[in-house]
């Protein structure tokens, strides 16, 4: 706590902590996290939610495949198509969803975390453009602007590590 002419003034980051706006940043924050991760195990896996254990990663399979092969018939299909089952594709991929979901859910690297994760949601927006329910709008943009949001709330000081000593001092882990 600081002080001001000798009264104590409480800090910017404690005195965020305790608006009860910080902590919804928070709970979307750690809830998009874990979207990130959950496809990363589930594709690394194959815990046949979305991924059957005969396509999981650690079997063999290719984790962009079936979405990017699928988007052959849209408007960037053509160039999308050829990305998918490319190893180098698959373990960018990956290591997005996992490094996005980890940086998320501890509440560190937010702003690395937000850009990486908005510039994968927009490829894959891309991807499957033209929408079939909406001209532009669809969660991959939804998803955007909230990590957006995220990074310029500083969501990773509220239920997360974003408070730690090292992640203040060091500007590209907030």
């Amino acid at each position: 706590m600081a002080t001001t002419a000798g009264t104590p003034v409480m800090d910017t980051a404690t005195a965020r902590a305790r608006r009860p706006v910080d902590y919804v940043w928070a709970v979307a924050r750690i809830s998009i996290g874990w979207i990130f991760l959950w496809a990363f195990l589930d594709k690394t896996f194959g815990w046949g939610f979305a991924t059957p254990a005969d396509r999981a990663w650690i079997n063999g399979g290719s984790p962009t495949t079936g979405f990017l092969k699928g988007a052959g018939e849209n408007a960037l299909g053509g160039f999308f198509s050829a990305l998918a089952g490319q190893t180098w594709v698959d373990w960018l991929f990956m290591a997005g969803l996992l490094g996005i979901g980890l940086a998320l859910v501890l509440g560190v690297g937010i702003r690395i975390a937000a850009g990486a994760g908005t510039a994968m949601l927009l490829l894959m927006w891309a991807a499957e453009l033209p929408l079939a329910n909406n001209p532009f709008m669809d969660d991959h943009i939804v998803y955007s602007i909230v990590l957006i949001g995220l990074a310029l709330a500083g969501a990773g000081r509220t239920l997360g590590l974003g408070n730690l000593p090292v992640v203040q001092r060091t500007p590209w882990l907030r």
